[in-house]
């Protein structure tokens, strides 16, 4: 089988490799490896920091774009995942550092690179009006919230949201039901079963799934403990969770994600197509599978 490369929108870091605390030659070593796993478009996620740190890390992922060569996943931009989420449901991030969600905090940050913000809709006072007027999207992540009129997408469905209700709404019900809605998804096995994706996969219109790895820079390394986010991260070969048991993130690469997902049957090869939409992106290259999906060849 030959697709298109994939796209990973939401992921922060691998290799050993943390996108909040990376150099530019961190982040151009990540963007060539992780290549040759046929990934060839990458939006490097932050999570929460100070507003200096995170400016630091854009500046650093937005050189490193400046500098890539032919042989490296491209660098579309980044995905803001902190500093305006709900804390309760804040899952690993810093709630001491998250800040109201207003277009004056967001200058603090601000910077063209920004692609896509994870924000709590619930808390919206002038954010989201602000990130619309700019291009940027906006997913429901991290939240309570069930309206989700003015996002263009949700964070990881079903992790760190209110979950599906059969009284009332909620975020993910509302995703689920919202047929306009992109809705990323974590399918590792380990962060949404897989009934859960046979209802998501069943429900949604097949061009608005997008798979996610939401990984970790403990993925493809030899890193056992580490901190991310402010907090010890303790990696036992299947999970990442923090002391108190939260899961911290995935420890796998998407084509490691869509072979276990082929494995069980459900896959479709929309799904690879659907971020090129999302982002009206245009990529060039392929990438060779086998029968197994593993990944053979990657053409440019």
């Amino acid at each position: 089988m030959r697709t298109k490369l994939l796209t990973e929108q939401h992921f922060h870091g691998a290799f050993g490799v943390d996108f909040n605390r990376a150099s530019v030659e961190d982040v151009l070593y990540l963007s060539k490896e992780i290549l040759k796993y046929g990934i060839g478009g990458i939006f490097p996620t932050i999570v929460t920091d100070t507003p200096e740190n995170t400016k630091r890390a854009i500046s650093v992922i937005k050189e490193a774009a400046k500098r890539q060569s032919d042989d490296s996943a491209k660098i579309l931009g980044v995905h803001l995942e902190g500093i305006f989420l709900n804390p309760e449901k804040k899952g690993i991030h810093d709630e001491k550092l998250f800040l109201p969600l207003t277009a004056e905090n967001f200058r603090k940050i601000e910077d063209d690179f920004i692609k896509i913000v994870t924000l709590a809709p619930e808390l919206d006072e002038d954010l989201i009006d602000c990130l619309i007027s700019k291009g940027i999207k906006v997913q429901a992540g991290h939240c309570l919230g069930a309206d989700l009129k003015n996002c263009t997408g949700v964070t990881h469905l079903f992790n760190a949201m209110s979950g599906i209700t059969h009284r009332g709404a909620s975020t993910a019900l509302s995703a689920i039901v919202n047929d306009d809605i992109y809705t990323e998804i974590i399918a590792d096995g380990v962060h949404v079963s897989d009934e859960a994706l046979k209802l998501v996969f069943k429900t949604k219109p097949q061009d608005k799934v997008i798979l996610i790895s939401d990984c970790l820079p403990v993925t493809k390394s030899k890193i056992g403990s580490f901190n991310f986010a402010g907090s010890e991260i303790y990696y036992d070969g299947i999970k990442a969770v923090s002391k108190d048991g939260t899961i911290a993130g995935s420890t796998v690469l998407l084509p490691d994600i869509i072979k276990r997902l082929a494995k069980n049957n459900l896959f479709n090869p929309q799904y690879i197509e659907n971020p090129y939409n999302y982002h009206n992106i245009d990529l060039k290259g392929f990438a060779e599978w086998d029968e197994e999906f593993n990944i053979v060849k990657v053409i440019l």
